[in-house]
């Protein structure tokens, strides 16, 4: 069973009515549910938690964390995105949400500003699949289309995607990378645009289906993880003797 930890820094649900009204339970909550009913094993974490709730403990037992954070990226320990950063290059799949794009996380595992244009106007979005081969896209039609979102336009300052999967268009003409994978290390990385706070998003089955693909597609593989550092030769050496 893959181990799912969804990571929120949960401060719009404390401050906003609309927000708190569409997530009583939190984004974290309300995706935790429906991982719960696919299957998956899940915890939650938040900011406010000692380590943000991510102890080495919750870290070596996640086999993917799910990452939604917007007003509080500074407040982030280092040392925390660091501990996140290693179990990455370890294997673990690391999935990140909407404004998780100027994560502390995400930045450092891209090397870039992942700077973007922006507009709040409660626009239509129609999220175009151009991946449909890719295991993230499974059950998923041509498009995705959300009535209400905000608009992220390039262009998105992020290295080339190893694989793009959807990309948006947005009712004021602007258009998005908003689906791109990523290997770091031995782990897989997917970002993935639609979510803002004050539309119910996460309540959409599409996208619902969208998180569990990738989820999947980013659990770590069973395989034997390479050994790093001296190695004693395998074949005796004709020079002598190593140190």
């Amino acid at each position: 069973m893959v181990k799912v930890t969804v990571w929120n820094e949960n401060r719009h649900e404390q401050q906003n009515q609309i927000v708190s009204g569409l997530y009583p339970n939190g984004i974290h909550g309300i995706i935790s549910e429906f991982l719960q009913v696919e299957g998956f094993e899940v915890r939650t974490a938040i900011l406010d938690e000692p380590e943000h709730g991510l102890t080495a403990e919750v870290l070596i037992n996640t086999d993917v964390l799910i990452w939604w954070g917007h007003l509080a990226h500074d407040e982030v320990q280092d040392e925390i995105v660091e501990k996140v950063k290693q179990r990455v290059l370890e294997g673990m799949g690391l999935i990140v949400l909407h404004s998780g794009h100027f994560s502390k996380i995400f930045k450092s595992l891209m090397g870039t500003s992942c700077d973007l244009k922006w507009r709040e106007a409660g626009e239509k979005e129609r999220l175009w699949v151009v991946n449909p081969g890719h295991p993230i896209t499974a059950g998923i039609p041509e498009f995705l289309e959300l009535e209400q979102e905000e608009m992220y336009g390039e262009h998105f300052d992020i290295p080339q995607p190893e694989e793009l999967i959807f990309v948006s268009w947005f009712e004021g003409g602007e258009v998005f990378r908003s689906g791109c994978t990523y290997t770091r290390g031995n782990g897989k990385v997917f970002y993935f645009r639609p979510g803002h706070e004050t539309y119910p998003t996460y309540h959409n089955k599409q996208i619902q289906r969208v998180i569990i693909n990738a989820i999947k597609w980013a659990a770590p593989a069973s395989c034997q993880r390479p050994v790093y550092g001296y190695s004693n030769p395998l074949e005796p050496l004709k020079g002598g003797t190593t140190e």
